[in-house]
This record gives C-alpha cells, structure tokens and sequence, in this order.
C-alpha cells in the first residue's frame, strides 16, 4: 500500500497494483493485501471499477449469477461427479426414472417378498424366475418415448442414442444386480443355486436391447419377458421342475444367447444414432386418433 490517493481516511491501494489485480496477474502477498482492502475500501472499489475492462467484469458477474443461480449436485450427482462422471452424464443418470427411490423402494419390495416365499415352500425356483426379469424391466422403463418422461430432455442432450442406452443400461444393471444381490445374501443355504439368476439376467437384458433397435422399447422387454415365463412353464412341464432352467448346460446357453446379443446390439448400434426409437404405443396411439 502506498499513499498515492491519500484523502485523510488512509492508505489506498496502488494504482498499478489494482489493473494487475483486474487482469489477474497479482501475485501473492500482495493480492492478499489488495483483497484485504478492497473490502473496507469503496475509494479503491471504485478505482477498481475504472480500470477493469467492462466486458471481463460484465463476463465474471455473468459467472458469479450463473454458478449462484445453478442448482447443487445431491450426494449421489456429488458422488457421481467425484468419481470422474461427467456432470451432464451424472444428470441424466440421476433422471432415469428407474433410478428414484420410488422403482428402487419396490424392487426391494418384491425382492423381500419372494425371499419370503422362498423360505415358505423351502424352493428358490421363485426367485430365480423373478430376478432375472428385474432388470430387464428397468432397463425397459429407463429409455423410449413411451415410458421415460425425460425422453425429449435426453434425445437432445451432448450424448448419441446408443450411449445414453448403454449409460443408462448400465446404471440400471449395476443398481438391480446390486439389489438382486443383496437378496441372495438372503439365501445362504443354497449355496451358488441362489446366484443361477445372474447369467439368464444378462442374456434377458441383452436380447431385449438388441430387439429394441427394430421393434421399439415396448414391445421387445414384453416379447422376451413372456418369452422368459414360456421357456420356464416348459421346462416344468417337460421336466416335472423349473430349476432345469438353471442347470450348467442351461447356464451356457444363457452365456450363449447373452454373448450374440451384444454382438447384434453393436451391430445395429446405429439405429439408435439415427432418430429416437419408435415405439408401438405411439403408432397405435397416432392411427386411433386419425
């Protein structure tokens, strides 16, 4: 500080000082001393307004208002954001709608329930049936026009078709296997039986994605799901038992089925560049009201 603009209420800053500290280029200690001023100073305030360039102090105020105006990341996006996710990635993440607490609160539901039943007729076939479809239903209800309402905010969002798909796919897998397998905890007396889910999980996921790209986010989950439910109400016929279904060589046609989607998927990965994905819903919603 020095005694260049001495007006009989103290010392002020210099002069040189305060267009260095405008451009950014104090150096500390002496920027903390200027900073220090400025804060009781309006003299030096105002000298600070009159050499500063207009349009840097009108861009830094635009800064200040929007980073002000701009809402706060909650402790998942916080925790999304920490471990390297993009913050546009880690928002559309958090607005997959299968992905509130509402969808994760009746997934654990169902899951209580049919741990429950299990324990009841002293068989996990229930529960193996029913994981499987758990994330094939989440997957499901997390992109498409007709299920997801942030639909029209994700396809015009920085991210192509097929990689909010997989984003969100794989958001939805990690949060339902990690529910699924919280429940097989459940399950200690049958060993490795109470995880025959996971493989038919994935080639479940799998196909309903790679049928997605020709026949819309509705009609694939309900063609393969029911798929699901007829191969298991075969085998029980045909082998007096569903546990058939998750049997070595059953698990590797699942492996199987599992590997040839994902290579279909990315073969026709460009389907979901191109335009949203259609779904039957809305054609039969557009012929009804022609």
């Amino acid at each position: 500080m020095r005694d260049d603009r001495h007006d009989g209420t103290g010392w002020h800053a210099d002069i040189d000082d305060l267009r260095a500290y405008a451009r950014g280029e104090l150096r500390a200690p002496r920027l903390w001393s200027v900073d220090t001023h400025l804060v009781t100073c309006a003299i030096c305030r105002g000298t600070l307004a009159e050499v500063s360039d207009p349009q840097t102090l009108d861009a830094g105020w635009e800064r200040l208002d929007a980073e002000l105006d701009a809402p706060r990341p909650g402790f998942v996006e916080g925790l999304l954001l920490r471990i390297g996710v993009a913050d546009h990635t880690a928002r559309l993440l958090l607005a997959t709608p299968v992905l509130r607490a509402s969808w994760l609160g009746a997934v654990l539901l169902v899951l209580a329930m049919t741990v429950a039943s299990v324990y009841t007729s002293d068989s996990p076939v229930l529960f193996l049936a029913l994981a499987p479809l758990l994330p094939l239903t989440g997957v499901a209800l997390s992109y498409g026009p007709a299920l997801d309402p942030t639909h029209e905010l994700a396809v015009v969002a920085p991210l192509h078709g097929f990689r909010l798909l997989m984003t969100r796919t794989i958001a939805v897998l990690v949060a339902s296997l990690g529910l699924n397998g919280l429940a097989t905890l459940a399950l200690p007396g049958y060993g490795l039986r109470a995880l025959a889910w996971l493989v038919p999980a994935l080639a479940l996921t799998a196909t309903e994605l790679a049928l997605t790209a020709r026949l819309g986010p509705v009609l694939a989950p309900a063609l393969v799901s029911g798929g699901w439910v007829a191969l298991l109400m075969v085998t029980e016929a045909t082998t007096h038992g569903m546990l058939a279904a998750f049997t070595g060589p059953a698990q590797g046609v699942a492996a199987a089925v599992a590997v040839i989607a994902a290579c279909v998927l990315h073969r026709m990965r460009d389907r979901f560049d191109a335009s949203p994905v259609p779904s039957p819903f809305t054609h039969f919603a557009r012929r009804s009201t022609s």
